[in-house]
């Protein structure tokens, strides 16, 4: 364990940003899930509402420096082009 004033205040940083980190990235994830999900049930609305919120997060995280930017935005696009070639499908 650190000893050093600065090293238990370094350690107390890296467990907060660890904590946010992780609250962002399973915010994530669990809203590309949902889209995914709604997209193999084939309910297109809820997806596309979903997506909102997607896109939203995954704006943020690339924001905060979760993931890169260039990843969101790999990301992002594929999920629409899922949801839309799904809705032109049916």
């Amino acid at each position: 364990m650190a000893t050093h004033k600065s090293a238990l205040k370094r350690h107390r940083q890296s467990l907060k940003r660890r904590t946010r980190n992780r609250m962002v990235a399973g915010g994530v994830r669990n809203a590309v899930k949902r889209t995914r999900g709604f997209v193999e049930d084939g309910d297109i609305e809820n997806a596309r509402e979903s997506l909102v919120v997607v896109i939203s997060r995954l704006d943020s995280a690339a924001a905060k420096g979760m993931i890169h930017k260039n990843t969101a935005a790999r990301r992002k696009s594929r999920l629409v082009r899922l949801v839309n070639k799904t809705a032109t499908s049916e």
